[in-house]
C-alpha cells in the first residue's frame, strides 16, 4: 500500500513539474511590453523577470513578481491595467495547468493502483501454485516413505 502512495506521490510531482514549466500555450504579453516602454529602469527589470519566465512557459514562477508589479503605485493607470490583464491570464493558466496535473496524477495512480492489484493477484496466484507443489511433494514423499517401511 504504501508502495502505491509513493508511485501516487511520485507521478504527482512529475505532472506537476512538468506543468509549471510547459511550453504548452501563452499569453498575450504585447500590452504589457507596450505599456511598460516608457517605464522606469527598475520597473523594466521587475517586468523583465516576468517575461523571461513567461517565455519559458513557467506561469507559477511569474506570479509572484507579477503581482509586485502590478501593485506597484508609481505606475500609469494603462499600465496598472496591462499588468492586471496579464496577472489574470497567469492567474488562468495556473489554474489550468494545475487542474491538468491533478487529472494527470489521479491517472497514474489509478494505473498504479490497478498495476499493483494486478502484482498481487499475480503474487497470490504463485503463492498459491507453490503451497499445491509442496502439498504435492510432500504427498508423493510421504507415499515414497510408506512404500519403503511397509513389510
Amino acid at each position: 500500500m504504501k508502495r502505491i502512495q509513493y508511485l501516487a506521490a511520485i507521478a504527482a510531482a512529475v505532472a506537476f513539474t512538468f506543468a509549471g514549466c510547459s511550453k504548452d500555450g501563452s499569453v498575450d504579453t504585447s500590452k504589457v511590453e507596450a505599456s511598460f516602454s516608457s517605464a522606469d529602469a527598475s520597473t523594466k527589470g521587475d517586468l523583465d523577470q516576468v517575461l523571461t519566465a513567461l517565455k519559458a512557459g513557467d506561469f507559477a514562477t511569474a506570479t509572484a513578481p507579477l503581482q509586485k508589479l502590478a501593485a506597484n503605485a508609481k505606475l500609469t493607470p494603462e499600465q496598472q491595467a496591462a499588468a492586471k490583464d496579464l496577472l489574470t491570464q497567469v492567474q488562468e493558466k495556473v489554474k489550468e495547468m494545475a487542474s491538468k496535473a491533478t487529472e494527470e496524477a489521479s491517472a497514474a495512480m489509478k494505473k498504479a493502483q490497478s498495476e499493483a492489484g494486478d502484482a498481487l493477484k499475480k503474487a497470490q496466484e504463485g503463492a498459491g501454485d507453490a503451497v499445491n507443489k509442496a502439498r504435492e511433494s510432500t504427498g508423493d514423499a510421504l507415499k515414497t516413505l510408506g512404500d519403503k517401511v511397509k513389510p
